[in-house]
C-alpha cells in the first residue's frame, strides 16, 4: 500500500521524491532532545489553537479500546468516545489505511514513537486533514501495553478531490 508521498523535495537533501511519510520510531525516552530542538517551556498553545484542533487520546492493548476527546469522536463520525482500530480508520482514506494499520502493529509489538497523516472524508464530500503523534508501551516484558497520542485537525477542510500531496 502507498502511503502519502512528498510532491516537491527542493531545498532538503534529505527528501527526495517519493519518500513516504509515515513514520515509526524505536522510542528512547530518557534521550535528551536533540540540540536547538523546541524545548517544552517554549510552545504556544494560543498559535497552535489558531491552526488546529488538538486533542489527546489514549489505547489500551489488552482490550484493543480506544479513547477519544469530544472533537476526535466527532471529526472521525463515531458516536461514541470508545473504539476499536477499524472503527476509527473506517472514514481515513482507503489508500492509508492499510499503512496506519501496519504502524500500530508495530506500536503494539514494540514500545515506540510514531506519526501518520490522512484525510478523513466527511459530511458533503469535504475531506479532513488529520495528522496524529503518538507513543506505546508495547505488550513486552511485564507492561500490558498501552499509547497515547494526540490529533491534530487543521481548522480547513479540502474540497472534494482536493489533495494535500500527490500519490504515487
Amino acid at each position: 500500500m502507498h502511503g502519502i508521498r512528498l510532491k516537491r523535495a527542493q531545498g532538503n537533501p534529505r527528501l527526495k521524491l517519493g519518500d513516504i511519510l509515515f513514520k515509526i520510531a524505536k522510542a528512547n525516552l530518557a534521550a535528551p532532545f536533540a540540540p536547538g530542538s523546541l524545548e517544552f517551556d517554549g510552545h504556544d498553545p494560543d498559535l497552535l489553537a489558531q491552526f488546529c484542533v488538538s486533542e489527546a487520546w489514549t489505547g489500551d492493548l489488552s482490550s484493543g479500546v480506544i479513547k477519544l476527546g469530544q472533537w476526535s469522536t466527532m471529526l472521525h463520525g463515531l458516536t461514541s468516545s470508545e473504539c476499536g482500530l477499524l472503527s476509527l480508520m473506517h472514514c481515513y482514506d482507503a489508500h492509508d489505511r492499510a499503512r496506519i494499520l501496519d504502524l500500530f502493529e508495530q506500536a503494539a509489538t514494540a514500545s515506540s514513537s510514531f506519526c501518520y497523516s490522512t484525510t478523513a472524508l466527511g459530511v458533503g464530500g469535504h475531506r479532513q486533514p488529520i495528522f496524529c503523534v503518538g507513543e506505546s508501551i508495547g505488550m513486552e516484558g511485564k507492561h500490558a501495553g498501552s499509547m497515547v497520542g494526540m490529533f491534530l485537525f487543521p481548522r480547513f477542510k479540502l474540497e472534494p478531490g482536493s489533495q494535500l500531496a500527490s500519490r504515487q
